[in-house]
């Protein structure tokens, strides 16, 4: 209770750093009047950031504090899966999504195994990338290399976010506008990929996310949230899909500096990272001890390093858990930390 009654509510910070963030994209319009840096001020970000928002409880703006935007943009979504309760932070901003997206990927590849079109032990090739120069067609080409069987690259997907089994698995099910297609079937918006990870990461670094918000490969918090609660939940896929799923993300061994960092050695963490130029995120399941699951998505922007986004990550991370103990404490328990 200590922690949340230092908190500061930050959001006049957070606007300001919002204001301040705008200044590269709109500085060929700093001779325009008011109105139309506030026509562009609404059409990057959104009416809502004009004002400070209110937040109705000292969890909310503790979580607000730690995700000032003065370095640059973060987003973050979180649902307590257990009472409902849930809070956002630029929830509904676009975040790149990184290597987050391969949760969806290999969702629509256990929806095939599901309609039977697909199983578990049928091999497909190592897509490996053939070196190109950035944005040399629209595409990266791609080389097939060792062929594994579909729970092999799920395992390797998942756990170790190897970006040529991604590919592998993109492959079999027809591309990113399946995957698209399998988002909007369960309900979710604000949720697109667009190019596959050999032409993502080749191409990466051309534009800054902490200064401008390009929808291609992003997905909002909130949308992000949805997605991990919904399979959570087993909303869409059957129980052996789902614990294949969920039990690589698991034994997922990246990440270790972001969401599992700073949580009690009791916590359980079913997460996947994602990294790119300028921006570091992580999304997942938290499991409490008395088995409470609340679904995170977290996108950080900027910061100056990675190791200082991965710290932001860490400390919200932390401060969700610790609120959402304190509003239902049942059987949480007071450990040390990580």
């Amino acid at each position: 209770m200590e922690r949340l009654n230092r908190f500061k509510t930050g959001w006049f910070s957070l606007f300001l750093g919002m204001a301040a963030m705008l200044v590269t994209p709109l500085s060929t319009a700093q001779a325009a009047d008011s109105d139309s840096f506030e026509t562009a001020f609404d059409t990057v970000l959104g009416t809502e950031l004009r004002a400070p928002r209110a937040y109705e409880t000292p969890f909310e703006a503790r979580i607000a504090s730690l995700a000032n935007a003065e370095r640059g943009r973060i987003g973050v979504a979180a649902l307590d899966l257990s009472s409902g309760q849930s809070l956002d932070i630029l929830g509904n901003q676009p975040f790149p999504m990184a290597s987050t997206s391969k949760i969806a990927i290999v969702a629509t590849f256990l929806e095939g195994v599901d309609r039977r079109r697909f199983s578990l032990n049928d091999k497909y090739p190592l897509m490996v990338p053939v070196p190109s120069r950035k944005f040399d067609g629209p595409v990266a080409p791609v080389r097939a290399g060792t062929s594994l069987s579909a729970l092999s690259l799920i395992e390797l997907t998942l756990t170790r976010s190897d970006n040529q089994a991604t590919d592998a698995l993109l492959a079999a099910v027809g591309g990113p506008s399946v995957v698209n297609d399998w988002v909007r079937r369960a309900g979710i918006s604000d949720w697109r990929i667009d190019r596959d990870i050999a032409t993502l990461v080749r191409d990466d670094g051309a534009i800054d996310p902490a200064t401008t918000i390009d929808p291609r490969d992003s997905a909002t918090p909130l949308a992000m949230v949805q997605l991990l609660s919904g399979i959570y939940e087993g909303k869409w896929l059957s129980p052996e899909s789902r614990a294949v799923l969920l039990g690589a993300m698991h034994r997922c061994v990246t990440g270790k500096r972001r969401i599992p960092a700073l949580l009690p050695d009791e916590a359980q963490v079913a997460h996947k990272t994602g990294s790119l130029h300028n921006t570091s995120s992580d999304v997942g399941i938290i499991h409490t001890p008395d088995g409470r699951a609340m679904a995170v998505a977290i996108y950080v922007t900027g910061q100056g390093s990675r190791g200082q986004r991965e710290a932001r990550i860490a400390s919200i991370a932390r401060a969700i858990y610790d609120g959402y103990a304190l509003q239902n404490p049942r059987n949480y328990r007071k450990t040390a930390s990580r």
